[in-house]
C-alpha cells in the first residue's frame, strides 16, 4: 500500500467523477443533503455536498463547529448566511468561508431553491447527516437529540462552549 511522507493516510490515485443525479442523499430534507465525496476519495481531508434548500426555509440553528471548518458556494438561487451577529444575502456565485470557532447558519428566505456546494475539511462531519438521516427515518428528530448528533460531532450551539471550554472554566 502507498502513504503519503506523513505516512498516516494512504494516497488516493484515482480520480471521482460524480454525475449531476450522482453521490449519496444522506439526508432527504426538508433540506436535502447529497453527499458527492464523503472523503473516501480525498484521504479524508475533504468531504463535499450540494445542499438544495427550499424556498422560505430556515437553515439549523446557528451553531460553531470545534474539528472542522465549512466552505458554502452558492450555485444558484440566493442564501442568507449570518455568521455571528452579521447576516449578509448570498446571490448566486457567492462563497462563504467559515473558520473552526465561528457561529454560523443559512437559511433560504427567498422564493427560489438555493443550490449550495457545502464542504468540510477534513470529513468528520459526514457522520453528523447520516445519524441525522437515521433519527428523521425513526422519527426521533428531537430537538435534545439533534443536540446530542451535534456533539458527537464536536458541534455546539452558538453561544455555548465546548467541552473543553468548559473544562477551562
Amino acid at each position: 500500500m502507498k502513504v503519503n511522507s506523513h505516512e498516516t493516510e494512504p494516497l488516493v490515485s484515482q480520480a471521482s467523477i460524480v454525475g449531476p443525479q450522482g453521490g449519496d442523499v444522506v439526508l432527504p430534507g426538508p433540506i436535502q443533503v447529497r453527499m458527492v465525496e464523503d472523503g473516501n476519495g480525498t484521504g479524508h481531508r475533504l468531504a463535499v455536498a450540494i445542499l438544495t434548500v427550499p424556498p422560505r426555509t430556515d437553515g439549523p440553528p446557528a451553531h460553531w463547529h470545534q474539528k472542522h471548518d465549512e466552505t458554502f458556494y452558492v450555485i444558484s438561487g440566493t442564501a442568507r448566511f449570518t455568521v455571528g451577529d452579521a447576516q449578509r444575502e448570498a446571490p448566486a456565485e457567492t462563497f462563504v468561508s467559515v473558520p473552526i470557532g465561528a457561529e454560523h447558519t443559512f437559511a433560504n428566505p427567498g422564493d427560489e431553491p438555493a443550490i449550495i456546494l457545502n464542504t468540510f475539511t477534513p470529513d468528520f462531519y459526514v457522520g453528523y447527516f447520516r445519524d441525522l438521516s437515521r433519527l428523521a427515518a425513526s422519527d426521533g428528530m428531537t430537538p435534545e437529540a439533534i443536540l446530542a448528533v451535534m456533539a458527537r460531532y464536536a458541534t455546539y450551539p452558538a453561544g455555548t462552549p465546548g467541552p473543553q471550554e468548559r473544562e477551562a472554566e
